[in-house]
């Protein structure tokens, strides 16, 4: 019975992430509605956290793909490039300063 119950709440979650204060309820509320003991309540407890923990960083994965994406559309130059043309700068900087100019 719990392992279905398990299933469904799993399932049902998806990318939503409960609080651990929602979770807590929900596991008090299943332990007295369908007698699940401590140690069972735990172990949904700890699997719901582990997944709404997945669900948070593949939700905060997407988006930052998604905004390297919309950064790339609109031409906003990376961290990694910026530091290229600073480096640069200061070796063009030098040579203008060591010809005198």
């Amino acid at each position: 019975m719990i392992e279905l119950i398990e299933k469904t709440l799993l399932a049902g979650m998806g990318a939503v992430s409960l609080s651990q204060r929602k979770a807590e309820e929900l596991v008090q509320e299943l332990k007295q509605r369908f007698n699940v003991s401590e140690e069972e309540g735990k172990a949904l407890f700890e699997k719901i956290q582990e997944t709404a923990k997945e669900n948070q960083k593949k939700l905060e994965d997407l988006a930052l793909e998604e905004v390297q994406k919309a950064c790339e559309r609109v031409g906003v130059a990376t961290e990694d490039e910026l530091h290229k043309l600073q480096k640069r700068v200061l070796k063009l900087e030098k040579l203008l300063k060591e010809k005198g100019e």
